[in-house]
């Protein structure tokens, strides 16, 4: 396969994953907004929370100054000067599909072209200061299942859907390691809020943003903690948003690729695996949460630019999040 459109494909996925997980970060940002919050400038502290996950927050700041639920909800899901708003990465997946029209189906091309006119009929319609919001992120969220479904279902098996199913799970375990260290940040600085209602529909909210609040009751049976919420979505892989179930599906993905070239991103890979395969959440608690997914989202990024320069076309274009976490920035290209 030509390294344009293994590009193509891996970015595809990645930019469809990526409106997908930014949909899930405002959608439980505005459940959060409903919760009690007892801290000094609440609305601005809340809403940095979504633009520092998805490290959103300079470009943002530049541009609105504080944060505001209405202005905030459309830099990250509308706005086409943010290069990472929901409304770019279908543009870019769109974009991305078109160039790879020979290597996926009519079925995916016509799944994601009919999502890029739809978003650009309702952008013209949705007002982020009423409630039609929480219907756009379902909506978001239902066409990346679509794609999803529809890629599995009609694709054939073979090298292509590898680079799918790699851009998917990267982004996917990339995501999952922000959206929890941000919200952990966030939540224990809430001390007094520790063990109380409020604490226990914050942890649900991150919960439900993964779509893991019912897999906890399942597994657990007891009240939410923060130890087995970050075990859940770290080491459990039977978690389908779990970092170790995301590094299973992407070890997989580069053994299926194999070649060559591949093997230091093979290596990089197995070692993040084997490490979430083996891991212990006491091991991680005491080398301290924020440490340890600040580490993972460095090796993350390692493996991307391992992956790109052994299969992928190298353009000079942004496409990777900036890796900012709770308390600190530290910006890659």
């Amino acid at each position: 396969m030509l390294s344009r459109t293994a590009d193509n494909l891996f970015w595809m996925a990645r930019h469809i994953e990526r409106a997908e997980n930014i949909a899930r970060v405002l959608d439980v940002a505005h459940r959060s907004s409903l919760l009690p919050l007892d801290v000094e400038g609440t609305e601005a502290y809340l809403w940095y929370a979504p633009l520092n996950i998805t490290g959103c927050a300079s470009g943002y700041e530049e541009k609105h100054g504080l944060a505001r639920a209405d202005a905030v909800t459309h830099y990250m899901a509308l706005d086409p000067d943010n290069p990472s708003s929901i409304y770019n990465c279908l543009k870019m997946a769109r974009e991305n599909a078109r160039t790879a029209r020979s290597a996926i189906t009519s079925e995916m091309w016509e799944i994601i072209n009919a999502t890029w006119l739809e978003l650009n009929r309702l952008s013209k319609q949705i007002d982020m200061n009423d409630e039609k919001f929480s219907d756009f992120f379902d909506w978001v969220k239902d066409r990346s299942h679509l794609f999803r479904g529809v890629t599995l279902g009609t694709i054939i098996k073979d090298i292509a859907l590898s680079f799918v199913k790699l851009g998917t799970f990267l982004e996917r375990a990339d995501n999952t390691a922000r959206l929890l260290d941000v919200k952990y940040h966030i939540l224990l600085t809430e001390k007094e809020n520790v063990g109380s209602s409020a604490d226990y529909y914050q942890w649900g909210s991150l919960l439900k943003s993964v779509s893991a609040f019912e897999a906890y009751r399942k597994i657990y049976r007891d009240v939410i903690s923060p130890l087995r919420v970050a075990e859940l979505l770290i080491l459990r892989d039977d978690m389908p948003r779990s970092l170790h179930a995301c590094m299973n599906e992407v070890e997989d993905a580069l053994l299926e690729i194999n070649g060559s070239a591949g093997k230091e991103a093979r290596r990089s890979a197995g070692e993040l695996h084997a490490a979430l395969h083996f891991g212990l959440i006491e091991d991680i608690f005491e080398e301290g949460l924020h440490e340890y997914l600040t580490h993972f989202l460095g090796q993350t990024y390692s493996l991307s630019q391992n992956i790109r320069n052994a299969y992928l076309a190298r353009q000079d274009r942004f496409e990777t999040l900036p890796i900012r976490s709770a308390g600190q920035s530290q910006q890659q290209t």
